[in-house]
This record gives C-alpha cells, sequence and structure tokens, in this order.
C-alpha cells in the first residue's frame, strides 16, 4: 500500500520511498510536545510537518503499475486484491483522520490554555500593584488620609477606585513605563522636568534612571501614595494650584501624558496658559491624549468617566517655548 506519492513527485528534502508511519507519528508527536509556537522556526516546522501528515492521510491500495506486460500483470493482481487489502486502507484512512483531528483539538487547546495564562499572568501583577497601594496608603490613625482626589472633573464619588480602573484598563506600570520610554530622550536637556497627572510614576522613574531632574504631581491619592513608595518626588496637589505658585520660567520641560482630556476647556486653556509662563525660554512641553479618530481609541476614551472632552490632534503634541 502507499499514498499518493507515487503518482506526486516527493518534495525536497523528502524522501520518494514509501513513508515511515512511526517515523511520521513520532514527528507529529514531538512537534505538539514543543507546542510550536506561531511566527518562529519551530511553529513553521510545526505547520510543514502537519501539511506531510495532510498529504499521507489519504491512503490508497492505488498506484501506477507502469507499461508493458508486468503492468498488466501487476493491474489483474490489483483487481484481485482489492477486495482484501482496500479495508485496510479504509481501516487506515480513518484512523489517519482521527490522528489529525486530535492534533488538532490538542493544538487548540494549547492556544488556549497559553491565552488563559497570559491573562491569569496580567491579573496577578494587577493585583500586586493594587495590594501594593494599600501598603502605602498612610495609616489613618496617625495621619489624616488625605481625599482621594483634588480633581476638578469629576467628583471623587464618579469612580471609587480610579487606581484599580487604571491598572486594569491603562496596563500595568512596566507596559506604561515602555509606552512613555522615547520621551526620556525629549526631556534628557530639558531639566528639571514636572510630570503632570503622573499616575504611578512610570515617565518619573525613567528620567531618574536618565539622571534627569523630575517631580510630579496627581489628583489621586492612591497614584501619589504608589509613586511616592517607589521613591519618586511626587504631590497630590490640583494642576492649575501647582502651577500657579511655582515660579516663572523655573521648569525646562512639562509632561502631560493622557491628562488634557480630563480637564474641562476653560481649566485646559488657564493650565496651558500657565505651562507656558513656567517654562523658561526653549523649555519643552509635551502632551499626550487619545485620539478620537480611532475607533478603537475612542471606546477607551468613553470607558473612562473622567474624561471631559475629546481633542481632536494626532494623538501627542510637542511645543517649545519662545525664547
Amino acid at each position: 500500500m502507499s499514498g499518493p506519492e507515487a503518482k506526486n513527485p516527493a518534495p525536497a528534502g523528502i524522501s520518494s520511498s514509501e513513508p515511515d508511519v512511526q517515523e511520521l507519528f513520532e514527528r507529529l508527536r514531538e512537534e505538539l510536545r514543543r507546542g510550536a509556537p506561531t511566527g518562529d522556526a519551530r511553529g513553521a516546522d510545526f505547520a510543514a510537518t502537519r501539511a506531510l501528515a495532510e498529504r499521507f492521510w489519504p491512503v490508497t491500495a492505488e498506484r501506477d503499475a507502469g507499461g508493458g506486460p508486468k503492468g498488466i500483470v501487476k493491474r489483474f493482481l490489483r483487481k484481485l486484491m482489492r477486495w482484501y487489502v482496500e479495508p485496510f486502507a479504509a481501516d487506515q484512512r480513518v484512523f489517519n483522520d482521527s490522528v489529525l483531528k486530535l492534533i488538532d483539538a490538542l493544538s487548540e487547546r494549547a492556544d488556549a490554555n497559553a491565552h488563559a495564562r497570559e491573562e491569569s499572568e496580567r491579573l496577578v501583577r494587577e493585583l500586586e500593584e493594587r495590594l501594593e497601594r494599600l501598603e502605602r496608603r498612610p495609616p489613618t490613625a496617625a495621619t489624616p488620609a488625605p481625599v482621594p482626589t483634588v480633581a476638578a472633573q469629576p467628583a471623587a464619588v464618579a469612580v471609587p477606585d480610579y487606581f484599580a480602573f487604571e491598572s486594569r484598563m491603562r496596563g500595568s506600570v512596566d507596559a506604561i513605563r515602555e509606552r512613555q520610554r522615547p520621551y526620556v530622550d525629549d526631556f534628557r536637556d530639558a531639566a528639571p522636568v514636572l510630570d503632570i497627572g503622573c499616575g504611578r510614576g512610570e515617565l518619573l522613574s525613567l528620567l531618574r534612571d536618565a539622571g534627569v531632574e523630575a517631580s510630579g504631581i496627581d489628583a489621586d491619592a492612591d497614584m501619589v501614595a504608589y509613586a511616592q513608595g517607589e521613591g519618586l518626588d511626587v504631590v497630590q496637589e490640583d494642576v492649575l494650584e501647582h502651577l500657579d505658585h511655582l515660579p516663572d520660567r523655573s521648569l525646562g520641560g512639562i509632561f502631560m501624558g493622557q491628562v488634557v482630556e480630563h480637564l474641562p476647556p476653560a481649566m485646559l486653556v488657564h493650565s496651558l496658559r500657565l505651562a507656558a509662563l513656567k517654562l523658561r525660554a526653549g523649555g519643552l512641553l509635551v502632551a499626550e491624549t487619545i485620539n478620537p479618530l480611532s475607533p478603537i481609541a475612542l471606546r477607551n476614551y468613553f470607558a473612562d468617566l473622567t474624561h471631559a472632552q475629546p481633542l481632536v490632534t494626532s494623538g501627542c503634541a510637542w511645543v517649545r517655548s519662545a525664547k
């Protein structure tokens, strides 16, 4: 018995002789055991092995008998033997079909398990951040607890646990740090830098590692407690009050990451005017915001109740103060 390889030339690297079923099975089992994630060499090996199995799946007793007297004899004998051989070939096809379906099912299960593992790891990181937030809250008996938020938009009762919301919707500290890493080069020569709405202090930690003097403010008490626990210079204060008390031309850079969409129009205009006054000549203001022209981004925008209005921009603006 043979598969259709008798009628089709074998591809490069594959022998044109009868396939070794046991060897093929061992190869399939080994590839399945390794998992062969997509996008790398093992994934390509798995796909090639799967294609090889598909090629040998339709086992049949038919093969080219050739010409001449020998061919006539072979065709005659094949007709006589078909009643005996074909049932075995049919059973083999059923077995091959079952094996391939089993492999596909196991592969799908492995992909599902990998996705579940990634989701579990994300939830663990989120839980760790939230536990650290609780540990860093000041003890209410010894120190008066700060107000949950000093933000004007909206009232604190609108979002009872904004820290947890940010951890779930925006991402982990490590994820945000990687997104904000390109800003380090922008502010490398702009010290001192003020991070308005610094959150958990991702950019501040990057600037500290780069040796850039920087401080931050945030309206949320839990964000401030978390950032202070990282040893960062962060205080809980309203943006207008903080900027108003700073000396003019005292800053080299201001960063507002995912902040401007939280500010009501009048407050936004006022904060930008103050920022221009506090920057020295040639100082840098970077304002990053959600792009509402993107449907996916817009969906995330409306998921946050603290947003005041979308701002139609390219996503980020760099502004140099006038010399």
